[in-house]
């Protein structure tokens, strides 16, 4: 058996993240991962997914260039060329994450990787590891469900492998993985038709930001379809059959996306052979610490089901090795105001309390909200005139700020600043005393009345 400090399963950024950080601590680290370094979002998750989104973003620009005294015509996409220069991006930043491994000295140890006792590692080629603390951080799976046919279609692991742009796709799901494959897909050229489980898209989300995602969806020609629940996929001649459990059926699909949702990836590790208890779904339990129900076994990251996000695995991960190995024993993360962005056509931006969330906390009439809607200076010479909306959630005499929401160009960047100010405790009286930066969208965030 080879002794090590930290032992981490998983090679994503959770896990990469939390082994560095513990080397540089002087901890004798091992990494076991049987895949590509990076997970999820390097491999089949945010990178690649971002190389798509600027891709769609292209086209839409295009699209826009006529109003502006461009005489542009679109000849149609190379998605093959797309496909390859991303594949190469990621294949260089493997590398790199591999490179950084022997920077700082810690081991690769190639497999899959099983409990053998609470402080012993196995792998499916044979070697034996042990360690005082050991972090699990395998991350999820993409969920396909279990019903006739279902085989047929994808998830967004084989959207990363297609070869072609399909030509007409049915997207399975409401979230965000949803909303952002259906928007790549439809702005590069695919017939998109979005069945949704319930009422609309996004519900895990403020109110406002899945009511006006679905109408950019729909001005951009995506079919949202509601209270569509599948029952059955068919293959046939014509193409792929989705019949729904109302009795409707949607055909002549080339493509079908499953997006609905991820699955811990932690059957394979025989947790309960090392008494690691799990939720029902398969998450391993962790405390505000990321410490497991057993001493000396942590976890951070998708595994967990909390707030599934890459920037939170990382954090996650830093500051359990900054507790472990860095002699900083108050070092955890505060899963309150996290900040995410969804990258649809156009980004939604959100950070802390939803609208309904903040009067179930604090109480209607604590609570008071602002709002603008407005069309962007870019769009003013543009076809097409979509609408940004914003919130802001407020709470108490002094207005604090506890929720932000965006939807609009723009959203995606603009949000990490407000995010800041959100988790310092700003108040709305502090937004109305920042000077505005115009001409922007960003500036309703500091005028709205």
């Amino acid at each position: 058996m080879t002794n090590y400090d930290f032992i981490v399963l998983g090679g994503g950024s959770g896990g990469l993240a939390a082994a560095q950080r513990a080397a540089q601590y002087g901890a004798r680290v091992a990494v076991v991962e049987s895949g590509r370094l990076g997970g999820t979002c390097v491999n089949v998750g945010c990178v690649p997914k971002k190389v798509m989104w600027n891709a769609a973003q292209l086209a839409h620009a295009l699209e826009d260039a006529t109003g502006y005294g461009f005489s542009v015509t679109r000849h149609g996409h190379d998605w093959a060329a797309l496909k390859s220069g991303r594949d190469a991006y990621v294949e260089r930043l493997n590398g790199i994450y591999q490179r950084n491994l022997e920077r700082k000295s810690i081991d690769w140890v190639r497999g899959a990787g099983r409990f053998t006792g609470r402080n012993r590692v196995a792998t499916d080629h044979g070697d034996v590891l042990g360690a005082e603390h050991v972090l699990i951080a395998t991350g999820g799976y993409p969920i396909v469900p279990d019903l006739p046919g279902a085989e047929h279609g994808i998830t967004s692991d084989g959207f990363f492998e297609l070869e072609a742009l399909p030509t007409r796709t049915a997207v399975i799901g409401s979230g965000y993985i949803a909303v952002e494959l259906a928007g790549v897909l439809r702005a590069l050229g695919s017939e998109v038709v979005q069945l949704v489980r319930y009422d609309g898209v996004l519900r895990a989300f403020d109110d406002m930001l899945g009511r006006h995602l679905a109408e950019h969806m729909r001005a951009a020609g995506i079919d949202v379809v509601t209270e569509a629940v599948p029952e059955s996929v068919q293959a046939g001649h014509g193409g792929l059959t989705v019949q729904t459990a109302d009795g409707r059926e949607f055909e002549g699909f080339d493509c079908l996306l499953w997006a609905i949702g991820r699955s811990p990836n932690s059957a394979a590790l025989d947790l309960p052979g090392a008494g690691v208890a799990t939720g029902p779904r398969g998450h391993v339990v962790v405390d505000a610490w990321q410490n497991a129900s057993v001493g000396g076994i942590y976890a951070v990251g998708d595994v967990t089901g909390k707030a599934q996000l890459t920037p939170v695995a990382i954090a996650a991960g830093r500051r359990l090795a900054d507790r472990l190995f860095g002699g900083l024993p108050d070092r955890r993360l505060s899963y309150e105001n996290i900040p995410s962005v969804i990258f649809s056509h156009p980004p939604v931006g959100t950070v802390g309390l939803s609208d309904a969330q903040a009067r179930e906390r604090f109480g209607d009439d604590s609570v008071r909200v602002y709002r603008s809607e407005f069309v962007p200076m870019y769009n003013a010479l543009t076809e097409h005139k979509p609408r940004t909306a914003m919130k802001l959630v407020t709470v108490g005499e002094d207005e604090r700020v506890v929720g932000c929401h965006l939807i609009g160009a723009g959203a995606d960047e603009m949000l990490q600043g407000f995010a800041v100010a959100v988790t310092m405790g700003a108040t709305k009286a502090d937004l109305d005393n920042t000077v505005a930066i115009h001409p922007t969208s960003a500036e309703e965030l500091v005028t709205m009345r």
